[in-house]
């Protein structure tokens, strides 16, 4: 499992998601932590025309490549993926559109009730961890890449 002290690393040198391949899908945008697990869920992808569009990608089954993410899925899956706004938190009921889409089990993954509707995940900051200075309450909202606060 990719762990958030990689991801982070991965980030800091502008890495990206690829295929297990190798061909690149896109830019890291955010990442996702699961609220109940406070795990690494899922990234985002920049994708579309000039990279505008954000696409969710799993997490599960993926490993570090140098200094890019390899996902188990194709950048035309990832393309066609559910849009979902990276606005900081997936709902449960955006969570299970998602799993269902790339065909995940969703009733045994981080969260208490185990089914749609109950917790989300939330948008990680691009620097996390005590060494970075930032505490559990700011850690779940979501920072852009570029480090700015996204709240507003």
């Amino acid at each position: 499992m990719v762990n958030m002290q990689e991801l982070q690393h991965i980030m800091e040198q502008d890495g990206n998601v690829v295929d297990r391949e190798g061909g690149k899908i896109g830019k890291i945008g955010h990442v996702y932590l699961d609220d109940q697990s406070n795990e690494p869920e899922w990234v985002t992808a920049s994708t579309g025309l000039f990279g505008t569009s954000e696409s969710f990608v799993p997490l599960k089954g993926a490993v570090i490549s140098g200094n890019d993410v390899a996902v188990t899925y194709s950048k035309d899956m990832i393309k066609e993926a559910p849009r979902v706004e990276a606005d900081g938190h997936l709902s449960g009921s955006e969570e299970a559109d998602l799993y269902n889409y790339y065909g995940l089990d969703y009733a045994g993954v981080g969260n208490a009730a185990g089914g749609p509707g109950a917790a989300g995940t939330t948008g990680a900051p691009k620097t996390v961890g005590p060494e970075a200075g930032i505490d559990e309450t700011v850690r779940k909202e979501q920072i852009d890449t570029d480090g700015g606060d996204s709240r507003g």
